[in-house]
């Protein structure tokens, strides 16, 4: 009997494989999750992890954690790894990807840069067809479970999925601006659970940037001298998927708070919102440490989701690169980079 319960994870599987790559709200603290031109711009070693729990409430539960490390080998070239694991709980779905990355950096003048990035790595999707409990295989009389099933259906797929990818970008910035572009599954691989089929993976394009306003003599003691007020921006395309993330990060150097908007600009049908969740964002500062908060507030109409929970962990380095120029030291701030002349 054929089998329905089959045919509703293969539906799953096939949104799964067409869908959206993991997004991070807080992708303003840890830019190289957007873009390999990233890796190295703070002219020192640095790291960190993501942790990004979507929907707590039990089986709709999705985890996502990210983790980097890179630095600068000379004052032009920046190396390092990224480390990306998916898992959803409902349909015991894992994604794991592993990536090495480079970046080359150009001087244009004496205020902005020009940085090219390449990141290439391996990929594994996870699904254990295994644990399937099919329709023929309950016996609706007694309950008993019939470890075999007739289905033909379930040898045709398989478990996992391996391939090989690659991505490309490059930015500009300057010591309180920058803008980037990147793009993901150059080679769109094949990334179909049933066999003989080709279901190519989507391309990921992100067009993203930022500016920093100085409040360097302000009047009132309410604003700490050194404050900024980050203003950034971060479209992203894949498939028939777009969103846009807008938003303000106020920092006091020691903490920083603010609230980013995930929008649908180009909305697919008359249910579609413009704006699907407000996300405060919070961090804090200690020592060579950044640790971030933020939380998806949802809007839409896809019912009690319980938000999405994100925890950031960012070090980096106090010591500078020293086969780099001794006339300027690259900053972070709040993840992004900017100069300071020696």
């Amino acid at each position: 009997m054929k089998s329905k319960i089959i045919v509703l994870i293969i539906f799953f599987c096939t949104l799964e494989a067409n869908a959206q790559d993991p997004i991070f709200t807080q992708y303003y603290l840890v830019p190289e999750t957007l873009n390999p031109a990233f890796t190295g711009i703070a002219n020192t070693w640095s790291g960190g992890v993501i942790h990004r729990r979507q929907w707590p409430d039990g089986n709709r539960k999705i985890d996502t954690q990210y983790a980097f490390a890179n630095t600068t080998i000379k004052d032009e070239i920046g190396a390092g790894i990224t480390v990306l694991n998916h898992n959803e709980v409902f349909t015991d779905y894992n994604y794991f990807k592993l990536n090495a990355a480079l970046s080359y950096r150009i001087d244009i003048n004496y205020d902005w840069r020009l940085r090219f990035g390449v990141e290439a790595g391996y990929g594994q999707k996870d699904y254990n067809f295994g644990n399937l409990l099919l329709e023929d295989q309950i016996n609706t009389n007694t309950g008993q479970i019939n470890p075999n099933s007739a289905d033909p259906g379930v040898g045709n797929y398989s478990n996992k999925i391996n391939f090989v990818d690659f991505a490309t970008g490059f930015e500009f910035d300057q010591e309180n601006a920058w803008i980037g572009v990147a793009i993901k599954h150059l080679t769109r691989p094949d990334i179909s659970f049933r066999e003989n089929a080709n279901v190519p993976l989507d391309l990921f394009l992100t067009v993203h940037g930022g500016y920093y306003v100085e409040f360097l003599n302000s009047p009132s003691n309410l604003i700490p001298e050194g404050s900024t007020l980050l203003l950034t921006a971060n479209y992203m395309r894949q498939g028939q998927y777009n969103r846009l993330d807008i938003g303000t990060v106020m920092d006091f150097t020691m903490f920083s708070f603010g609230l980013i908007a995930a929008t649908n600009p180009e909305g697919r049908s008359q249910n579609s919102h413009l704006v699907t969740s407000v996300n405060p964002v919070l961090s804090f500062k200690s020592g060579e440490f950044t640790f971030g908060y933020s939380y998806d507030w949802n809007l839409s109409k896809l019912g009690r989701t319980q938000g999405v929970h994100e925890l950031t962990l960012v070090w980096q380095s106090s010591k500078r690169c020293d086969n780099c120029d001794n006339y300027k030291v690259k900053l972070k701030r709040n993840g992004e980079a900017g100069y300071q002349k020696m």
